[in-house]
């Protein structure tokens, strides 16, 4: 979760964000590199009182400033290509969770499961506990497996809503009449809080998600206990 002190990413809790970790760092390094190099240049220019008075054509350094950058670009490229066809993928997954987004609160579906389905709210401040977090908590998290291969199959039912969780890398828009879908797969046990991402109404930003990350073998139990009730 994003704290006042967080500068960067938050802590990853899935190998595709990850990934994107890892490009983040990648094509921050070329651009401080690229930041430093001209700024010197630069303040070079400001403070050299001296003059080419023969600098009139340069063919080779106006070849070497067109190659540098593409060569650059192509740096940049080839990672984000392959990071891009990588979260695109959907490989043999073993959880199916439907998410349908309302004005203003998210329902869940499991497909694999009979009668497995709940609303979740945002719960209101002055119902909150001590240990619940304002404007962030619901009163049903999403529960699910981690180091399982999840798809997330994601619609709405009036407007553009947005199905998003930074440290899982999962952000996919919710459109009325089309079923989107995503797959990722957790790492490790815990909590993850996101909101919805798109301007859907006057309470848009009251409809938190939150995915609760717990082991296999709770998860089946979870899933027996809530079918038998």
């Amino acid at each position: 979760m994003a704290t006042w002190k967080t500068l960067l990413l938050q802590d990853s809790a899935s190998p595709l964000m990850e990934q994107l970790a890892y490009f983040h760092n990648h094509t921050l390094m070329i651009l401080v590199i690229i930041t430093v190099l001209v700024g010197q240049l630069m303040i070079t220019l400001f403070f050299n009182k001296l003059s080419y008075r023969f600098l009139l054509e340069g063919q080779v350094i106006e070849i070497v400033w067109t190659i540098l950058p593409a060569v650059t670009l192509i740096f940049i490229a080839l990672p984000s290509l392959k990071l891009l066809y990588i979260l695109d993928e959907v490989n043999n997954p073993l959880l199916t969770v439907k998410s349908i987004g309302h004005q203003w609160y998210w329902s869940y579906e499991y497909s694999d499961f009979k009668s497995i389905e709940f609303d979740s709210y945002m719960i209101p401040v002055n119902s909150m506990k001590p240990y619940n977090f304002r404007l962030l908590d619901v009163d049903n998290r999403l529960i699910l497996p981690f180091q399982t291969q999840i798809r997330l199959l994601v619609t709405a039912a009036d407007v553009i809503h947005s199905w998003t969780i930074p440290s899982l890398g999962v952000k996919i828009d919710a459109t009325p009449g089309r079923l989107n879908q995503v797959s990722f797969a957790l790492s490790r046990t815990g909590l993850f809080y996101g909101q919805c991402s798109e301007i859907c109404g006057a309470n848009h930003s009251f409809m938190p998600i939150v995915v609760e990350s717990i082991s296999p073998k709770y998860f089946y139990k979870w899933v027996s206990d809530t079918v038998e009730a």
